[in-house]
């Protein structure tokens, strides 16, 4: 089994806008809402390549329920901690014109500290029967920095692959926790590391950086591909991976999410290391062909899978 936790829960709205500009009224051509939070967004995709997922974390109000019953329109299991709060709400505006997109994106709710230490409970339940668990996103308001660092201790005697992918100071402190994976895109990376990448070199530095930081194994996804930095045995093996750019980009909101599910679906299947950035780069780019963080066909997926391209490299390049 699969967990994935997400701790800010949204309610996503996409809004195709042609023409897009501030200070105007629009009409959007589409609209489209879905349950969201990186956690939901990956456990959509890891439902859709046919993994066992449940996902967990945090609603709250009306927004809460319709995170709950879009979840259970899509078959995806979920087992959340109910709050007094309400769950925020995300809005993305693409523009199909420029491919532009502009996110709006609320903090999220108070909660209190014993709606953590519920969360805190349910993840040390869920964790017990877990392969992989799977920490992901922002943190609501009034929920320690430290909560990701916390939850890696306290289940980390489950003995399951621990994944994070957030950011900022949560991502900071649960480096030090010492997950099995750590995810962050490219500028999240430059913000964890201290200082902007020019070239591949600076990435296969970072990512050593970051092993250094807690973590004992980590990718640093990118626009097309991504590097990433494997711990085998007493070995450290280093990869460049990349995929063809595809003419045609609906939105690449969630393509994060679903790289990220895709590399770990393969890992779940105990595919080799490069087999597993593949198909994660396949899940990502399957993503940017449909609207919605997580969407993604899985036919596609598998056809994309030629046209990823996987390059080891020096541990010291």
């Amino acid at each position: 089994m699969i967990i994935t936790v997400t701790p800010n829960a949204a309610v996503d709205k996409t809004l195709t806008v042609p023409n897009f500009e501030t200070g105007f009224r629009h009409r959007a051509s589409e609209s489209l809402t879905l349950p969201g939070g990186k956690g939901v967004n990956i456990a959509r995709a890891l439902k859709t390549l046919g993994e066992p997922v449940v996902a967990t974390g945090l609603v709250g109000g009306r927004a809460g329920q319709l995170i709950v019953e879009g979840l259970q329109r899509e078959n995806i299991l979920n087992d959340f901690v109910h709050i007094a709060g309400e769950s925020r709400t995300s809005t993305a505006v693409v523009d199909p014109t420029t491919m532009k997109q502009t996110e709006v994106v609320e903090y999220g709710p108070v909660v209190t500290e014993d709606e953590t230490a519920a969360l805190l409970d349910k993840i040390d339940y869920l964790a017990r029967g877990a392969r992989f668990i799977i920490l992901a996103g922002s943190l609501p308001r009034k929920v320690s920095e430290d909560f990701y660092a916390t939850v890696l201790g306290r289940i980390r005697r489950h003995r399951c692959f621990m994944a994070l992918d957030s950011a900022g100071e949560p991502l900071r402190r649960g480096v030090r926790g010492r997950p099995n994976l750590v995810a962050p895109n490219l500028r999240e990376a430059e913000d964890l590391v201290g200082h902007e990448f020019h070239d591949d070199h600076d990435l296969v530095d970072a990512t050593r950086i970051v092993c250094e930081m807690g973590a004992r194994n980590s990718i640093i996804k990118t626009r097309h591909g991504c590097v990433a930095r494997f711990q085998v045995g007493r070995k450290q093996r280093v990869f460049r991976a990349s995929v063809v750019r595809l003419e045609h980009v609906v939105s690449t909101v969630g393509s994060g999410d679903a790289f990220l599910a895709g590399f770990v679906s393969a890992r779940f299947r105990k595919l080799d290391l490069a087999e597993c950035l593949r198909y994660g780069l396949a899940a990502g780019a399957a993503n940017t062909q449909r609207y919605g963080a997580g969407v993604l066909d899985a036919a596609l997926a598998d056809e994309l899978l030629e046209s990823a391209e996987v390059e080891e490299l020096s541990p010291g390049s």
